[in-house]
């Protein structure tokens, strides 16, 4: 790998001598591979250890064909960098309650199922991503991991200016230069340059100041990047808290998790995961609460249109605890919202672009037929009693989730929720001699199953 010669000099002098030559012989290694296992879902066994900042996490011994495994399309574990899986740390040390949060820069959504499992019970979280196709796969993989509490919009961070004091968490994992990657992409190394560096501290700075004044007083800041040079990491962070208003915070660290704290500035709490040291991909991280201490803001009651009873009786039937939402009409779906962000959830429709909210339930066709939809199916509320299931074997799964017509006519007429070693992959129609697939199409694996 032949590094940009100004990259070499640049992170020889923050890094030192020693620590640089550990860093570039990791290089030349192959990147480490790990999982995070999604808790409400039976766990998908592998071969490995444990990530020590990340009980849920595990390092693979090699990277398998995760598109051939039905586990990873339902939505029981992420392929996620270890170094990331560090921002659980940060929610068990610092969140003690509920909370409303907001994962700014979310896609493709590794931070995001990470926070939906470790925040406390009743809290809420705001996915956002500014990019069509990314915000897509973003929403894709929060509605697999299954859980209700969760928003994704597809805006600019200034769109959220009408939302002051919103949030008592806000993540931003900033676009960056990418340098903590080279290890794995190739092109970040080809990009790489010193007028890079500067436009990404320009879009830092921008990004942070639309956003601040969404992050209530008193709330937390988690800055993050992929990146080594200290102008997006440590400047970054005294930038924060100079020119906005923060404290940075120390979290605590085990001296075995070879973290290292800053390069620049002696006692700033920040934690760099370098390749040579730490056994994952690069990454820079700091939490900051803002000074002050307000209350979250109240969101205005906003009208929406409940479902009828007749409507709402059924949908009801499909859910373990059906008192705990709200079930409400937009268009000819019917989604199941949870009663206690049902006004936030809805004040953010008001003004955001919304993918996705709560549990998008199902569709109402002419005569008023409800047809379910595959976010019900993804969901850790779905009580699957009350649907007929036909059990499949690893081929046919796959056929499934190819978006391939099945042959089940040894199974039970209607609609039929499809399940692999118990975990629900998605609903068919069983027409007897065939079954319609109702699997997404947009996310449909997209090479020949037989080839997997």
């Amino acid at each position: 790998m032949e590094l940009n010669s100004d990259f070499v000099a640049r992170t020889r002098s923050l890094f030192g001598e020693e620590r640089y030559s550990r860093f570039v012989s990791a290089l030349s290694e192959e990147p480490v591979v790990s999982v995070r296992l999604n808790n409400r879902k039976p766990a998908s066994l592998f071969e490995g250890c444990a990530v020590p900042w990340a009980p849920e996490g595990v390092y693979l011994p090699s990277r398998p064909v995760f598109t051939a495994d039905p586990h990873f399309h339902a939505g029981c574990y992420y392929v996620q960098e270890a170094s990331s899986m560090f921002l659980g740390q940060v929610v068990e040390q610092f969140v003690k309650g509920p909370v409303r949060a907001l994962d700014l820069c979310a896609a493709p959504g590794g931070k995001s199922t990470h926070l939906l499992q470790a925040l406390p019970a009743g809290s809420l979280l705001v996915s956002n991503e500014p990019m069509p196709l990314r915000a897509q796969v973003l929403a894709e993989n929060v509605i697999k991991w299954g859980r209700a509490a969760a928003v994704v919009t597809k805006n600019e961070p200034a769109d959220f200016s009408s939302f002051r004091n919103f949030f008592d968490l806000v993540v931003v994992d900033a676009p960056c230069s990418g340098e903590g990657m080279f290890r794995k992409d190739s092109f970040a190394v080809e990009q790489w340059s010193p007028s890079v560096v500067k436009q990404c501290v320009e879009c830092q700075e921008k990004i942070l100041s639309d956003i601040w004044g969404c992050l209530r007083p008193g709330g937390l800041l988690v800055y993050s990047t992929c990146t080594f040079n200290a102008c997006e990491d440590e400047n970054r962070v005294e930038w924060i808290a100079e020119e906005l208003g923060a404290e940075p915070l120390a979290v605590a660290i085990d001296a075995s998790w070879n973290i290292t704290g800053s390069l620049t500035s002696e006692g700033l709490p920040v934690y760099r995961f370098i390749p040579g040291y730490t056994r994952g991909e690069g990454l820079f991280m700091a939490v900051l609460r803002k000074n002050g201490d307000e209350p979250l803001a109240r969101p205005r009651s906003v009208k929406v249109q409940p479902a009828t009873a007749k409507v709402r009786n059924e949908v009801e039937k499909w859910l373990k605890t059906p008192a705990d939402y709200d079930f409400i009409m937009q268009g000819d779906v019917v989604s199941a919202l949870p009663k206690e962000h049902s006004a936030a959830i809805t004040a953010l429709q008001q003004k955001l672009r919304v993918l996705h909210a709560g549990i998008p339930m199902a569709t109402t066709v002419k005569n008023g037929k409800l047809i379910p939809l595959h976010p019900l199916a993804m969901s850790c509320e779905l009580d699957t009693s009350a649907f007929s299931t036909v059990e499949v074997e690893r081929d046919r799964a796959l056929a499934y989730l190819h978006r391939e017509t099945l042959d089940l006519s040894a199974a039970p007429l209607g609609l039929l929720l499809v399940t692999y070693k118990g975990v629900p992959l998605g609903f068919v129609k069983n027409v007897g001699n065939r079954a319609n697939n109702m699997y997404p199409q947009e996310w449909k694996i997209r090479k020949n199953p037989v080839e997997l």
